[in-house]
């Protein structure tokens, strides 16, 4: 088992630029699956991740 440890020490790099992630801007993606987030870096904007949110009717 891996442990998590929570740190404010420490800084994540965005994996393409390699910048030190201080914020990571956040886009609202609407649709009939509901609603979704893109993560991207706030320096070279590439996708950091997208959030997997279900819409009201899939539990």
């Amino acid at each position: 088992m891996i442990r998590i440890e929570e740190t404010d020490s420490e800084s994540p790099k965005c994996p393409h630029c390699e910048d030190t992630l201080t914020k990571i801007m956040a886009r609202r993606i609407e649709s009939n699956l509901g609603v979704r987030f893109v993560y991207f870096c706030s320096k070279c904007k590439k996708v950091l991740g997208v959030s997997h949110r279900k819409g009201f009717w899939m539990g």
